[in-house]
């Protein structure tokens, strides 16, 4: 028999959300796992021990800050404190030293035995040092300018992520002064790893040199008369997140460039030094950087790993690589094909990369080039330096045609790239609008209007990912190309909205945030719960990025606790603690982490026979729902919705190689084949789907 709602609310339990900080943290440990991995090709173990170090880089730069200034300030209260501060950093130390342990007595080892050594100091031979001193003569030098600390020479500012050297001298200056400490920036242009011609050693060995290992052979010729005695390389890490009030600025564009000028100079919030590095020395950085000793991070090797896949460039042996992968031309298209004629016949979905992104250049370029294209209307939000995607939209202002482009200055960490990107087009002649003052524009749009008789047609393209081609090469995504006429009426008003602020109408097939995302989700999951109370079959399965949204949150526990079966395949922070007994028993969490990046925002409801999906760029976060321009539609087509259902959600339940299964107390546990059965991995069965003749023959 059914229980009842009020029976239900009243035996509901208190849910107690995990850390959001440590599940980031936990997230980085199942991408270190791979780095672990002796199945995984050595140079790609490397890539991915340099991802979690990048994945580190802006955990400090944007989540650590609040936890630093309580913990400076004294406070004892949650959210941030002087505790929390302790139980971050007493995680981030410990992933630190297993990442360095994992480099120096594993992976060096390994790239040894395939002939592949970074060659220290003390182990060049008379040859190879005299080489390294030639290189440090003519490339190096010239580009390093110590500075000797005294009251007319400051501590010099330190870029943010920068390589230095702090340097203790003995004797005298040439003025016959004492002043000990000496800093040596490094530039950012000289390569962190540098190809060493064998000299000596076997010819097949791959030699190479780390950059900091050449300075450090040639400090003393820095200070000439001077006795070099403690030195160290270190790199601090800052502050990075923009604030800008956008209610107090007049333009926005002009308000990010002075803030990203000021970005690489902000709050300090890490220090990483040699593991060698003396007290003293220590000790006067953190004085300098305002740092608490929870705060240095000694390591055992380069400050910056993430250089390090300078490395996998430099050797690209196939042999230490993945194997090649070329995602096919989309399914649903024909190469030559007019995108025009095709959408009249039906919706298109592109399973990106197992699909290749050519197809929506393919559906710009003949937008672009048909006469009877009359506008083009995009918003951009990261679409990277290089983009052919940008180049079209320029020819397609140089042919005539109305192009409005909505970018989203404040992408974090490619602000700059957007600016450029829209002073470009607004020179031209584009429209550029930069959306709505205190909304981040995060969806994903492209709509196309056409003369067509004495009609004008639109054709729209929406997506769960970025317009950028080299992302969609490494991120799962999934595109949607329509000519729907309710849709694209609704993807226009949209836009209109974004240009000029004015009152949104009435939607009928998107589902937008801030306005009715956040509620809608919540409703739909309430009445999968209400159904599921009348004894009715109901199923959930949600796919995204990061689960944080604590209204989102409860209505699950909600709809679990009601009989609602939820399946949550989150790949990065989820707060929602799974299977905890008598509070989310029906709610399973899973991650997956492959060699793509997942990326693509998938929501199924079931409710007996009737089923929905909505595909949607947005994550199950506070900020997404209420803070960011988002989008969410349905897949209408039962064979289309079938096949993302089978593609992205199936696929991933029944991932046994590359799946991590949530625990209650908010560990995750790497998923086993149970007895011999071969493991099947999620992304590799859509590889090899997509790679099948059948499809390249399309």
């Amino acid at each position: 028999m059914p229980t009842s709602p009020a029976s239900v609310a009243a035996a509901a339990p208190s849910v107690q959300f995990l850390d959001r900080d440590h599940s980031i943290l936990a997230f980085n440990e199942r991408v270190l796992d791979w780095a672990k991995r002796p199945d995984v090709p050595l140079l790609e173990r490397l890539r991915f021990l340099c991802i979690v170090s990048s994945n580190l880089d802006e955990f400090f730069e944007v989540r650590t800050a609040p936890h630093l200034t309580a913990a400076q300030a004294g406070e004892q209260k949650a959210p941030y404190s002087v505790q929390s501060f302790k139980a971050l950093s007493s995680a981030a130390h410990d992933m630190v030293a297993r990442q360095y342990s994992l480099y120096n007595d594993d992976l060096l080892p390994a790239f040894e035995r395939q002939g592949i050594r970074v060659v220290s100091h003390g182990e060049r031979n008379p040859a190879q040092r005299r080489w390294v001193k030639e290189y440090f003569e003519r490339e190096v030098r010239p580009l390093l300018i110590p500075v000797g600390l005294d009251p007319s020479h400051p501590f010099p500012q330190v870029a943010n992520k920068s390589l230095n050297f702090i340097v203790r001298l003995g004797g005298h200056d040439a003025f016959g002064r004492e002043n000990d400490i000496a800093i040596v920036k490094v530039p950012r242009v000289l390569p962190r790893l540098i190809h060493m011609p064998a000299r000596g050693h076997h010819k097949e060995d791959r030699l190479f040199v780390s950059l900091s290992s050449v300075i450090r052979a040639h400090l003393a010729e820095l200070f000439p008369g001077r006795e070099v005695g403690q030195f160290s390389q270190f790199r601090v890490t800052r502050h990075s997140d923009l604030a800008v009030d956008e209610d107090d600025v007049k333009n926005l564009r002009t308000a990010l460039r002075q803030g990203l000028e000021q970005r690489h100079y902000g709050q300090a919030v890490r220090l990483e030094v040699s593991a060698g590095c003396s007290e003293y020395l220590a000790n006067f950085l953190l004085k300098q950087f305002n740092l608490p000793t929870l705060s240095l991070y000694r390591v055992h090797g380069p400050v910056n790993l993430v250089r390090l896949t300078q490395l996998v460039d430099l050797v690209n042996d196939p042999k230490l690589l993945f194997p090649s992968y070329r995602p096919c031309y989309p399914t649903q298209l024909l190469p030559g094909q007019s995108f025009f004629e095709r959408l009249k016949q039906g919706d298109v979905s592109i399973h990106q990369p197992f699909e290749s992104f050519d197809g929506v250049l393919a559906f710009l370029r003949e937008a672009v080039n048909d006469p009877q294209v009359l506008a083009i209307k995009q918003t951009i939000y990261r679409t990277g330096a290089d983009s052919e995607l940008m180049v079209l939209l320029r020819e397609a202002v140089r042919r005539g045609k109305e192009v409005t482009v909505v970018v989203e200055l404040k992408a974090r960490f490619d602000e700059e790239a957007n600016i450029n990107w829209a002073e470009m087009l607004e020179s031209i002649g584009a429209q550029v609008v930069y959306g709505v003052v205190g909304l981040k524009t995060h969806a994903k749009m492209l709509l196309v209007t056409r003369r067509e008789g004495r009609h004008l047609v639109r054709y729209a393209h929406l997506s769960t990912g970025n317009y950028n081609p080299r992302t969609a090469r490494l991120y799962t995504d999934l595109s949607y190309l329509t000519a729907d006429a309710h849709m694209t009426a609704d993807i226009d008003n949209v836009f209109v909205h974004l240009a000029s602020q004015s009152r949104l109408p009435k939607l009928h097939h998107l589902l937008l945030a801030p306005f009715q995302l956040h509620h809608k989700l919540i409703a739909k999951i309430d009445a999968l719960g209400e159904a599921a109370l009348q004894g009715k079959d109901t199923r959930l399965v949600a796919k995204m990025n990061a689960l944080t949204d604590e209204d989102l949150m409860l209505a699950l526990v909600r709809a679990g606790q009601r009989g609602v079966k939820i399946d949550l395949i989150v790949r990065g922070a989820c707060m929602l603690p799974a299977q905890v007994p008598g509070v989310t028993d029906n709610i399973r969490v899973r991650s997956i982490i492959g060699r793509f990046l997942e990326h693509s925002r998938v929501f199924y409801f079931r409710c007996a026979e009737e089923e929905t999906l909505l595909l949607s760029s947005a994550d199950w976060m506070n900020r997404n729902m209420l803070r960011r321009v988002e989008l969410a539609w349905p897949v209408t087509d039962p064979m289309l919705r079938r096949r993302i259902i089978d593609e992205c959600l199936v696929a991933y339940l029944h991932d046994g190689r590359d799946a991590w299964d949530l625990q209650p107390d908010g560990s995750y546990l790497r998923v086993n084949p149970q007895g011999d059965q071969p493991r099947h991995g999620a992304q590799a069965a859509l590889m090899a789907r997509y790679t099948a003749p059948q499809h390249q023959d399309k």
